[in-house]
């Protein structure tokens, strides 16, 4: 927990993980931070330690578009057991899992106030994951989702989407609120009782800020950001 908590890099604080991981009986572990932005192609750094012969053949097939662990750490933070029932869901996946090594395991999502979502998938290469084990190590596996996302999304972030740490004024804010709901700025401007330049002047800064090409993307960045 220590060595996790004052983890200085990323790579650090995943080998950190791995150990914990390794520990609780997972051969292998995989962490994805998405990003809420592009909107329409959402970022994805990912960092795990799966057999490279498995890394290559995910991303060479995709799998990110089928991977059941990941539709359901997209709408749920529920935690998430290997089953026959996801097998059966989409059985070439998984044989093609299980015959690089991947035979059981368990994913939880984490998702934060920045839109920022985090999924930990832990594997082995052997044995189900029966419910006794679970009932012995499910409180320590949501405390590791926890504090792997916290972590490495704090690492992660400023690199990827530097844009998620924008200190916005309130009046910005304001500006970017009435944009969102489709207010011109000759609306905004009425409703706020400032001028039209002024608008516009904040309009100019939120789009430095946010690092975004329009008032439109900007204001939908915002809100993605949980700063609106």
């Amino acid at each position: 927990m220590q060595s996790m908590l004052s983890a200085k890099s990323a790579p650090v604080l995943f080998n950190a993980l791995s150990g914990v991981a390794k520990q609780l009986g997972f051969d292998y572990c995989a962490y994805d931070m998405r990003l809420p932005w592009p909107v329409a192609e959402p970022k994805v750094v990912s960092l795990n330690n799966y057999p490279t012969t498995w890394q290559q053949r995910y991303m060479q097939e995709r799998y990110d578009k089928i991977d059941p662990t990941v539709s359901h750490g997209r709408h749920s933070n529920l935690p998430m057991v290997w089953s026959d029932k996801h097998v059966a869901s989409n059985r070439s996946f998984w044989e093609d899992a299980r015959s690089h090594g991947l035979h059981a395991g368990w994913a939880q999502s984490c998702h934060d106030a920045k839109g920022i979502s985090g999924l930990l998938n832990l594997s082995r290469s052997d044995d189900s994951v029966s419910h006794k084990e679970l009932r012995e190590i499910s409180l320590k596996l949501s405390w590791l989702v926890g504090v792997a996302h916290e972590g490495l999304s704090l690492l992660l972030i400023e690199k990827h989407m530097p844009e998620a740490a924008t200190q916005l004024t309130s009046r910005e804010i304001e500006v970017l609120r009435w944009t969102a709901d489709g207010k011109t700025s000759g609306e905004v401007s009425e409703i706020m009782n400032i001028t039209d330049r002024t608008v516009n002047f904040h309009i100019s800064n939120t789009l430095k800020k946010l690092n975004a090409t329009n008032k439109t993307a900007a204001a939908i960045k915002a809100a993605r950001l949980g700063i609106l």
